[in-house]
């Protein structure tokens, strides 16, 4: 019994501290023509220094941000979302990859022939040698 006694006991200050990092978090969060009253940098030193007294998260969570409809000329998040689709293409249905693709062989193909032209000419030079005769005769 001793063990609940304990854990109650720290209930409301785990409450406060939720409260705190969820006032924290949502006005770092929000677009600054979204907040109210103040500048967004005073509305986080406001939630910052009185959070442990609840008055800046309940100030920023009452008074710091416009709730309601969207100002007009702005979208939440999940309204773009909504409106913008992404469609799934696989990599070998998507054009845009295989021309990719495509371009990335020609020039891996354009540096292998580069580098055995370097190569047999390497080759060459190395017999010159060998035989005795002056590598640059060319």
């Amino acid at each position: 019994m001793g063990v609940r006694t304990t854990m109650i006991r720290y209930v409301p200050f785990l409450l406060v501290l939720a409260l705190w990092i969820y006032a924290f978090i949502d006005c770092l969060n929000t677009p600054e023509e979204q907040v109210r009253g103040l500048p967004k940098v005073v509305w986080v030193i406001i939630i910052l220094l009185f959070g442990e007294v609840l008055v800046g998260p309940i100030a920023w969570l009452v008074a710091g941000k416009y709730r309601g409809p969207v100002p007009a000329g702005g979208s939440t998040p999940a309204e773009w979302h909504r409106n913008h689709r992404a469609q799934f293409v696989a990599p070998d249905d998507n054009p845009e990859f295989l021309k990719s693709l495509k371009e990335e062989t020609k020039k891996d193909e354009a540096l292998l022939k580069d580098w055995e032209a370097d190569l047999r000419r390497r080759e060459e030079e190395l017999r010159r040698r060998e035989r005795g005769e002056d590598p640059r005769a060319d």
